[in-house]
């Protein structure tokens, strides 16, 4: 082996142990919330927050008490995936209470901040966003609450997963190589900090037109991944350009629409919900 091949070996193992505990890390509960279910994804633009809202609809269809926190500091979406503008309010100039819409509670950094305000944070900055989420907002009596994980395994994420008692997370993933590979090192993470892996939703599974199915993006790519790691694959999406339209219109589809489509993602959210309990 060459003095760079054992350069290269030492860098990746250096990088591994900085985030293995190496000590037991005290993760904090939400107040008011009986279950949380995280919704990541180790790579953008993969529908992971779509995938979390109409999850979240789903769950509320199915007889539960839910919330939504949108944790995505860099790229907060659900508000305007909800149709929800009002910033929420404080009864005592301290802790928050969530916005309601869709009968789901909701609060988000992005009710937070000037639509025009760039997230430009660091550490600090993240943590202290984590302690507000986790701390200052009086959610009421929940069943399950659903975080919109940032996207990536960078130090947004990691503060998130090492501060909240997350009860499993979600990885939301397309079929193509290029999201698969990152999926990887998202399924390493969460072991390393010991976060339990719900399992995988493959979205943009196909496009259906004219009863012919386009693999535009590759063919089983999460199904394959959750099979290779032995982790539970949890269901498909195929393209629907209503979904697309219904996230822009600020209503969910699950809430907009009583379909097959919308009948699978209730059925990947029953499968969720008894993997947690």
């Amino acid at each position: 082996m060459s003095e760079n091949q054992k350069k290269e070996v030492n860098l990746s193992q250096k990088l591994t142990d900085e985030i293995t505990p190496r000590f037991s890390i005290k993760k904090n509960k939400i107040n008011g919330v009986k279950k949380i279910i995280a919704i990541s994804s180790a790579k953008g633009g993969v529908g992971k927050s779509t995938v979390a809202t109409n999850i979240a609809i789903a769950i509320k269809k199915l007889g539960f008490k839910t919330g939504i926190l949108d944790a995505d500091v860099y790229g907060p979406s659900i508000p305007l995936m909800m149709g929800v503008d009002e910033k929420p309010i404080s009864e005592d100039g301290v802790k928050l209470i969530p916005i309601k819409k869709f009968d789901i509670d909701l609060i988000s950094i992005g009710l937070l901040v000037s639509e025009n305000t760039p997230m430009i944070w660091r550490g600090p900055m993240v943590a202290s966003t984590v302690k507000t989420f986790t701390n200052k907002v009086i959610w009421n009596d929940l069943d399950f609450l659903i975080i919109d994980m940032p996207p990536g395994t960078g130090d947004a994420l990691l503060t998130f997963s090492q501060e909240i008692d997350i009860n499993g997370v979600v990885i939301v993933t397309t079929p193509q190589k290029i999201a698969l590979a990152d999926v990887r090192r998202g399924i390493e993470m969460f072991k390393k900090i010991n976060v339990k892996i719900l399992g995988i939703i493959e979205n943009m599974s196909k496009l259906t037109l004219e009863d012919t199915d386009h693999f535009i993006f590759g063919k089983d790519g999460g199904k394959d991944m959750a099979k290779k790691f032995q982790i539970d694959f949890l269901g498909d999406i195929e393209i629907n350009e209503n979904l697309r339209k219904s996230s822009d219109d600020g209503v969910p589809y699950v809430e907009k629409f009583d379909d097959h489509f919308s009948k699978n993602f209730m059925s990947i959210a029953d499968k969720i919900i008894k993997r947690v309990n």
